[in-house]
């Protein structure tokens, strides 16, 4: 079931990328994200607030409030630098060079979660490598 919310995932990434490079035209691209960002609150809340989670938060541990919090300042960061990339570059050429980003998830889950990695893990790592740099040093009038 986690490939469907994956899949579900990376469209919605997909479409987040195309309608906020349409959406920077005339607009700064910190406040472009300022804007969405107060309906990524609200949509958010109101999904906990659906599920009946509200009260949850109370149970949360310190650790993981500590890596929930950098977590959102991060997400912040990524959303801000990607925004400000998208108002001066073009999408696809944008979206390939930060959706590299798993080659560093890839690192960080081996060193840091212990997870185990393998030769298909390695294989798509240098084919999503080869692939950025491919699209990164393209000429986009090409």
């Amino acid at each position: 079931m986690w490939i469907l919310w994956a899949v579900l995932a990376a469209i919605s990434a997909a479409l987040v990328i195309v309608l906020t490079k349409a959406g920077l035209k005339n607009v700064d691209s910190s406040l472009a994200f300022a804007i969405q960002a107060v309906l990524i609150l609200l949509i958010t809340w109101g999904v906990v607030i659906y599920q009946g989670n509200v009260g949850d938060w109370k149970g949360i541990e310190k650790n993981d409030w500590i890596f929930l919090l950098a977590a959102g300042v991060f997400t912040s960061l990524s959303t801000l630098f990607s925004y400000k990339a998208l108002s001066m570059g073009p999408a696809s050429y944008v979206a390939t060079i930060e959706r590299s980003s798993l080659i560093f998830a890839i690192i960080l889950s081996i060193f840091f979660l212990k997870e185990k990695i393998t030769w298909q893990i390695v294989v798509g790592g240098i084919a999503i490598i080869g692939g950025a740099m491919l699209i990164a040093l393209s000429d986009p009038g090409e």
